[in-house]
């Protein structure tokens, strides 16, 4: 449900008399991923605790996680609001793009980012539900949030003409949408409100710190995650506009392909941090086994459809013949990119089930700083979109060996 609305996105946008709006948001996108993604730990963190709490069958644990994480992000998101002039005019500053495309990544900014508040207690309450295996939930969040955020999609940019502005309005409307539904699903809990909870338990200085702890583990690795995909999105557009678009779409593939496979993630992630908390660690090695196997054949397939159907598929998001054709040229990159990083995503989600911050934070650091200085040099002293590909090839498979590496130390106790 999640990339089908961002394509519905590309495709109302991509479909407008100019290519500006479409690349304007890829390029306001950036430096939201920074914002929101940054603090992507909410989720992350939450799944992985929430995970091990249930397995060791702790409900009140399971309950202060939530309402942790959830104070934790309505405070972030307040401050984003609070900081969101000062935060639009350094990251459009340091982004590169023509005077126009900054006008319509700005226009999308200024709307999208009062959705702040909801998309960080969101990213709670869908951690909290996966980590109690009520996925149910979590596509009942996902159809109502990006249904809305598809009738919005229709309604602001095709029939008022609001065009990236519109996009932002209706993605920031969907997400509060989402949080009232996420509201009333806990609030029919019964038997969670049957157990007594006082505010100094919330506040517990012991379990705030091991909170915090994980959180800025996993707050440096999806920093590094994310830098690495600025920078790849930033250096596209000093190759060009068209390629830009170009990338921008080819991205999203790369996007929808990996909401599928984090479904396979947040599998992963919730049954590891269950079977950790039930010392039944065993079960992990054929979990990596089975979870490993489908991410790959999830991860082909999608790259295998978009390269045989390339200007039927990419041609549902975009008229622009000039983008299609340049696509021709650079599909096939899906096939290395789809393929090592299923296997990628799998790994974060396994770590993140067995809260194993450190290792995520350390390899996600080292992948990081590989991929991000392969692009600037191919950026600046070869440019050439072949080779940036080739760059973000190496950043996700340096992604999977410096996980894999890790696995044994993980816990010794699958291996005997």
């Amino acid at each position: 449900m999640v990339p089908l609305a961002g394509l519905i996105d590309v495709a109302f946008l991509g479909h407008l008399a100019e290519i500006r709006h479409l690349a304007g948001v890829a390029l306001a996108t950036v430096l939201f991923n920074y914002i929101y993604w940054t603090f992507g730990f909410l989720r992350m963190a939450t799944t992985g605790t929430t995970a091990q709490a249930v397995g060791r069958r702790d409900r009140e644990t399971t309950i202060l996680i939530g309402l942790r994480n959830t104070i934790l992000a309505l405070a972030l998101g307040l401050f984003i609001l609070l900081l969101q002039q000062p935060l639009r005019e350094l990251g459009f500053t340091l982004l590169s793009a023509t005077p126009e495309v900054k006008a319509a990544g700005r226009d999308y900014y200024n709307t999208l980012i009062w959705g702040a508040p909801a998309t960080l207690i969101n990213f709670v309450v869908v951690g909290w539900f996966l980590g109690r295996e009520q996925s149910s939930k979590v596509l009942l969040l996902s159809a109502v949030a990006n249904g809305a955020n598809i009738l919005l999609d229709y309604i602001l940019i095709n029939r008022w003409g609001l065009e990236s502005a519109g996009a932002g309005i209706a993605t920031a409307t969907s997400q509060y949408l989402m949080l009232l539904t996420g509201g009333v699903l806990v609030y029919l809990e019964h038997q969670l409100r049957t157990i007594p909870i006082q505010w100094q338990q919330i506040f517990n200085v012991h379990a705030l710190k091991a909170a915090f702890a994980l959180n800025g583990d996993i707050l440096i690795r999806t920093l590094a995650l994310v830098s690495t995909f600025a920078f790849f999105t930033n250096l596209s557009s000093v190759l060009g506009t068209a390629v830009l678009a170009t990338n921008t779409l080819l991205m999203q593939v790369v996007t929808l392909a990996a909401y599928f496979i984090d479904g396979l993630a947040f599998a992963t992630e919730s049954l590891a941090g269950i079977f950790r908390g039930q010392g039944r660690s065993k079960l992990l090695l054929p979990l990596l086994w089975v979870s490993g196997g489908t991410s790959l054949v999830v991860g082909l397939l999608f790259a295998i459809l978009f390269v045989g159907f390339p200007r039927l598929l990419f041609g549902l998001l975009t008229h622009h013949l000039a983008v299609i054709e340049q696509i021709d040229n650079y599909v096939f990159w899906l096939l290395p990119i789809l393929s090592i990083g299923s296997q990628a995503y799998m790994l974060d989600g396994y770590f993140l089930g067995l809260t194993e911050g450190r290792i995520l934070r350390n390899a996600s650091v080292l992948a990081a700083i590989a991929g991000i200085v392969f692009m600037v040099v191919v950026a600046y002293l070869f440019p050439s979109n072949h080779l940036l590909w080739l760059a973000l090839s190496c950043f996700m498979a340096a992604r999977v060996v410096t996980l894999a590496i890790q696995l044994p130390a993980s816990d010794k106790e699958q291996l005997e």
